[in-house]
């Protein structure tokens, strides 16, 4: 069985760990002067690279070749760990391991002395997902954790971690990836994939795993393996995703702009008639109008704004930016959620966004 492209392409080093360079600095240093923590805590939104960092840092602590705080990738503990082979790298899922038995194996099994490697290291995903009696159980553990351990938490959700778990951490927050920086490595792997696809189509893969690697590259293995010698385009991914690029989204959005009711509402039959989700696409008319009329008010949000669009993107947002009526805009954009919220539980998604463009556009 081939190898998932996400798993093939999983960094390996800290050079590899993309969009993270501050943790990646931080721990590679840690690891150069030999003062990995016992506890640490990742947390940021889903696919930013915190388990990969959590199993660099297992391989850090254990590997027999170190050399200024990477990882060798060829010793027999490089090796073992990346493969998920090694006995002292536990990895439990606390969204279905969360109850105060499971934490109590690990505090009588976390005082055995690893098996084969220096350090035993425990990685708990989903973190935030324990019981309350499981995180009591876990704190005396965290407060004087075994020399020989390694105790590493990682969660999507910080704000459920109890304090006083927190305080007993090194904490690293995982920044969303930039779409570029996604886009960037899809190409790369495409490149050595030999998979045949179009910068247009990597964006919108990129756009829409939103900030994930994980997602991004699941993506692309699994529009390769429709497309098997053939081009991808952007018309591929949208009939996969089912949901519409950001041209359509901008197309639409400049009808509401210059206030043409009647190609406005053509336009978005046509949208409706072409299969794609009509509910994500007013999610993400939505978030478009929220990008142009903040602009509007405060420019310097081009730099943040630029980590999240492609630089014809950005460029497309500026100029409707200029153009906006603010008043119209913004009712235009309270009238969407509003539509947003009914079209989630109608049978007739796209009636209650017909009536909100009429509204808006009628008056």
């Amino acid at each position: 069985m081939a190898l998932a492209i996400y798993r093939k392409y999983r960094p390996k080093n800290w050079f590899d760990l993309l969009g993270q360079e501050t943790v990646s600095e931080i721990l590679k240093n840690a690891g150069k002067l030999d003062r990995l923590a016992h506890a640490y805590l990742f947390y940021g939104p889903k696919g930013s690279g915190k388990t990969t960092t959590a199993r660099i840092i297992a391989k850090v602590a254990n590997c027999q070749n170190r050399l200024d705080g990477e990882p060798c990738n060829e010793c027999q503990a490089c090796v073992e760990i990346d493969k998920g082979l090694s006995m002292d790298i536990i990895e439990i899922d606390a969204a279905s391991n969360r109850g105060i038995d499971e934490i109590r194996n690990l505090k009588e099994n976390i005082r055995i002395s690893p098996a084969s490697l220096r350090y035993k290291v425990y990685i708990i995903d989903e973190a935030h997902q324990l019981t309350k009696d499981a995180f009591n159980a876990l704190l005396k553990t965290l407060e004087e954790p075994p020399r020989h351990a390694i105790l590493i938490l990682v969660t999507t959700e910080i704000e459920k971690m109890p304090a006083t778990i927190v305080s007993r951490t090194q904490r690293f927050h995982f920044k969303r990836v930039p779409l570029q920086i996604i886009a960037d490595k899809l190409k790369n792997i495409a490149k050595v994939e030999k998979i045949k696809i179009n910068d247009e189509a990597i964006e919108l893969i990129a756009e829409a795993a939103s900030g994930s690697f994980r997602d991004a590259e699941s993506l692309l293995d699994q529009i390769a393996s429709l497309k098997t010698g053939k081009i991808i385009d952007v018309k591929d991914i949208e009939e996969n995703l089912g949901s519409a690029s950001f041209s359509r989204i901008s197309k639409l959005a400049e009808l509401l702009i210059n206030q043409e009711l009647s190609p406005a509402l053509e336009y978005l039959s046509k949208i409706n008639e072409e299969g794609y989700n009509i509910v994500q696409f007013n999610k993400d008319l939505i978030h478009y109008l929220r990008r142009i009329l903040a602009l509007k008010f405060a420019p310097e949000l081009e730099n943040r704004f630029s980590k999240e669009l492609t630089d014809k993107e950005l460029d497309i947002i500026k100029k409707h930016s200029k153009i906006i009526n603010p008043d119209k805009t913004i009712k235009l954009i309270k009238s969407l959620i509003e539509a947003y919220t009914e079209m989630r539980y109608s049978p007739f998604a796209i009636v209650p966004l017909e009536v909100a463009i009429i509204e808006c556009l009628k008056s």
